[in-house]
């Protein structure tokens, strides 16, 4: 069925079609559930607000316009179901544990068999697969003794085995609304004005109860059996890392977050050597979620500023630049983890007050907070990790006065 060349908006009640399939967040069973359909290649089967892939989706209307992707595509998900069982988990159909991705998101020809198998167009929001971590921090490690091949976990190769599982979000949004502690009806109407007026249905259509955000996504790398992740018995290693594509992907010295992230694939992959298993989960939320442009606006500042970069200013000039300290939150952070079952973390690598309590709120025990070794930290990223400490962040050795703090400096702009 070729789409209409004219616009039809799906605010209309003319648009509340009978083959669109009610969701029952929260019910056990997939099927008496119900599954999230965002496709459109049949607009009368859709019930949820927005579409598959986040922001991705823009890419794909850029395509369509281009004529290079057909409208009326549906993927074929023959072998592409996860090689690994996962769930299903009491968190699964617990309405208060779950509201930011859909788990039943995952092997949709499996979970929604027969109505995958009538023609609706289901697509998964979340996939598993198996991978080698090749990084050379992590040579680096075995070098110094620090790490052991062991042929399972760490190859001859120096390679790590790991499985990995892609998180699209799906936004249940009474259950954001409760979370947030927000009325839904404000959550919609501000979800919907600061989008520019993108999703009309946020505030015509109170019937769909599920959003598709146009967000990035997460990536969870599991080391070790990803059964293990719900056995509060067996040790778990566990780093939530917020994403920093310079620091993470290239290497930039100003900031701590590449190496914090090393040091916890170490930590978790020396965790399943030892019987355990670790998980990293890596969520798309750069610059604080203020993006990387207010980013390197803030460095510019930062270095500019009289006096220099100083710890003692380094949340001060965010501010002054974003109108806020940390646009994000962490409430949401926590559905990743309850995904696999997981009620205990034994180890958890981060300094952030803001994960942990979000953690712990959630239900889920932790025993150890693991901070970063001094010497993993760059010179220029001093700045950072004093200003944190001196903030209250997670710290079990010296916090530094305030007239400490005006000493410890980064490099100029120009050098």
């Amino acid at each position: 069925m070729k789409r209409a060349a004219h616009v039809i908006l799906t605010s209309h009640s003319s648009q509340v079609f009978k083959d669109s399939l009610p969701i029952h967040w929260g019910v056990k069973n997939p099927m008496h559930r119900g599954p999230v359909i965002g496709s459109l290649t049949d607009i009368k089967q859709r019930n949820a607000i927005g579409t598959h892939s986040g922001s991705y989706a823009v890419y794909r209307a850029l395509s369509i316009a281009q004529g290079s992707y057909s409208t009326t595509h549906k993927p074929d998900l023959h072998n592409t179901d996860s090689p690994v069982r996962m769930g299903p988990f009491p968190s699964w159909s617990d309405p208060d544990k779950i509201v930011s991705i859909d788990p039943w998101g995952l092997d949709i020809p499996i979970h929604f068999k027969d109505l995958y198998e009538a023609g609706y167009d289901i697509r998964p929001t979340i996939a598993v697969t198996q991978a080698h971590l090749q990084i050379p921090e992590i040579h680096q490690a075995i070098d110094a003794g620090r790490l052991k091949v062991d042929g399972k976990v760490v190859l001859e190769n120096k390679d790590i085995k790991v499985t990995k599982v892609a998180f699209e979000p799906v936004w249940y949004l009474p259950g954001i609304a409760k979370r947030l502690n927000v009325d839904e009806g404000d959550l919609r109407k501000i979800l919907f004005q600061e989008t520019g007026g993108m999703f009309p249905e946020l505030v015509t259509r109170p019937d769909l109860k599920v959003m598709l955000p146009p967000i990035g996504s997460t990536t969870v790398y599991i080391f070790g059996n990803p059964q293990d992740l719900s056995n509060e018995k067996i040790e778990l290693t566990c780093r939530v890392h917020d994403e920093c594509n310079g620091s993470d992907v290239f290497g930039s010295d100003i900031c701590t977050c590449r190496p914090y992230l090393i040091y916890g694939i170490e930590d978790a992959a020396r965790t399943a050597q030892r019987g355990g298993v670790g998980l990293i989960a890596y969520y798309r939320k750069e610059g604080r979620a203020l993006g990387e442009v207010t980013k390197f606006l803030v460095y510019n500042a930062r270095k500019r500023q009289v006096g220099g970069d100083s710890a003692s200013t380094y949340f001060h000039r965010t501010e002054c630049v974003a109108g806020v300290e940390d646009a994000r939150f962490q409430e949401l952070m926590p559905d990743i983890l309850h995904f696999f079952g997981i009620t205990k973390i034994h180890n958890l690598h981060s300094m952030s007050n803001m994960k942990y309590n979000a953690i712990v709120k959630s239900g889920i025990e932790v025993v150890n907070r693991i901070s970063i070794p001094a010497e993993l930290i760059p010179a220029d990223a001093q700045v950072e990790i004093e200003a944190k400490k001196a903030a209250g962040y997670f710290n079990p050795g010296e916090t530094k006065t305030v007239k400490e703090l005006e000493t410890v400096l980064g490099r100029p702009i120009d050098e």
